[in-house]
């Protein structure tokens, strides 16, 4: 009988294909020379602005922005890391992204002098991959019981 929440051979062999790709995107992201959002800031800055005259989200910055898109960054990772390993592992894949948050930021610190390596940065991420790899133990779970449901009904059929 197969463990709930298992990854199934479909499962595995797609998120194989994304995690591959989705792992050079953190890569370039993780280790561009300087923040990615550089050359975009004074846009954000402005559209906050916007917001902020119009009495909206007032409570929402930049460093708000700046986490939220921590947490959306490895939302993907944790998700995939499930699809490959199974919802029962849930807790491997946010350890696994945990990990490598804690490169990328090692890796900030040590080698990209315009780069801020910080625990919040490793604490957003840690989140994003918690809910992916719960979501991806959710995907799992329904698509087991749409198989099982499927099978009971296939059983039902061959039994009358």
């Amino acid at each position: 009988m197969r463990r709930r929440s298992q990854a199934t051979a479909g499962s595995r062999a797609f998120a194989s294909v994304l995690l591959v790709a989705y792992g050079l995107f953190i890569a370039l992201v993780a280790y561009w020379p300087n923040p990615v959002d550089r050359s975009l800031r004074p846009r954000i800055d402005r559209v906050l602005a916007a917001f902020h005259r119009r009495d909206l989200f007032q409570w929402f910055g930049y460093d708000q922005l700046e986490w939220s898109s921590n947490v959306a960054f490895f939302v993907p990772l944790g998700l995939l890391l499930v699809l490959l390993l199974g919802g029962h592992r849930w807790w491997a894949a946010v350890v696994i992204s945990v990990m490598v948050s804690c490169t990328i930021e090692a890796g900030q610190a040590l080698f990209l002098p315009a780069r801020y390596a910080t625990v919040d940065d490793l604490a957003a991420n840690a989140l994003g991959a918690l809910v992916g790899a719960l979501a991806g133990a959710l995907v799992l779970a329904g698509i087991q019981a749409k198989r099982r449901s499927r099978d009971r009904r296939a059983r039902t059929r061959l039994a009358s």
